[in-house]
């Protein structure tokens, strides 16, 4: 298994984004994907992302989380 950390996007409808980026950079732990995260998912959601699921290698950890804050 990989020790890279990804966030996957998706779109509306849990869709992989039809344009632009898949998925993130990768980052060496858990706790620095989730930091990124944190930072930038306004930007993620003004692309058009809905959800991310973080990524370990071929593992599912969590996901997909909305980016949206509930009304």
């Amino acid at each position: 298994m990989s020790d890279q950390w990804v966030w996957t996007y998706q779109g509306v409808g849990g869709a992989v984004p039809a344009s632009g980026p898949t998925m993130s950079s990768a980052f060496p732990t858990q706790a620095d994907a989730e930091a990124w995260l944190g930072q930038e998912w306004q930007e993620l959601v003004a692309a058009g992302l809905e959800s991310v699921s973080l990524v370990h290698g071929d593992h599912l950890v969590y996901g997909p989380m909305p980016l949206r804050p509930a009304d």
